[in-house]
């Protein structure tokens, strides 16, 4: 993780919504905004727990989910291999990612047959859990593992640094607008087209999306 993704992260975590976004669109349409998922948003979690107690217990993915499907996952830009030894704090930032092709795959695989190979990317999981309290996470959804869960958190709720929307929405098509039917920005209802005027760059924006 960069200087600038970590100052950005911690200042998404240490300041309120500035901005409460609720969108409706069409059916299929959310897909469009996963690309936001890749950059990594901001959620509410109560921390201090493990990895596999927070996608199983907090997010509600199965265990076979957890195991079988993410084969990848780095906790604060290392590598994990036990998700029931690794410990997610305030202010962590976790990725997830389905199997990613050929070597580099295989190696970043969690408990792979090529994790020697990556020790000095490897998370240290000797941490123990304590009792739970509320905070942030950051979270990054890659591949497959966006496809099948970020319809699932977009519809609950994400925050995003007011920067990076602005450019999504000013990078976004009249296709995409004309799927965009209903628009509501603190409560008040707001053409849709019209959020890729706004300047968003010094808010904190808490998206939240609806299938109408």
């Amino acid at each position: 993780m960069s200087n600038s993704e970590r100052a950005e992260r911690s200042d998404a975590m240490k300041h309120p919504t500035d901005t409460n976004l609720i969108l409706g669109l069409e059916q299929g349409a959310i897909p469009s905004f996963f690309q936001l998922l890749q950059h990594g948003v901001i959620m509410k979690a109560q921390v201090r727990c493990t990895v596999k107690d927070f996608l199983c217990h907090q997010l509600g993915l199965s265990r076979e989910y957890v195991g079988e499907r993410i084969q990848t996952i780095f906790l604060n830009g290392k590598a994990v291999d036990d998700v029931n030894s690794a410990v997610l704090n305030d202010g962590s930032s976790l990725a997830l990612s389905a199997s990613m092709p050929g070597l580099a795959g295989a190696t970043l695989r969690k408990g792979g047959f090529f994790g020697s190979m990556r020790n000095q990317i490897s998370h240290d999981e000797h941490m123990k859990p304590e009792p739970l309290q509320g905070g942030m996470i950051s979270l990054k959804l890659f591949n497959l593992i966006a496809k099948e869960l970020g319809p699932m958190l977009l519809k609950r709720g994400v925050w995003i640094t007011g920067d990076r929307l602005e450019d999504f929405f000013r990078k976004q098509s009249d296709s995409f607008w004309a799927r965009c039917k209903v628009a509501s920005k603190n409560g008040e209802h707001i053409v849709p087209n019209e959020l890729a005027g706004i300047q968003w760059s010094e808010k904190q924006v808490f998206l939240q999306l609806q299938d109408l």
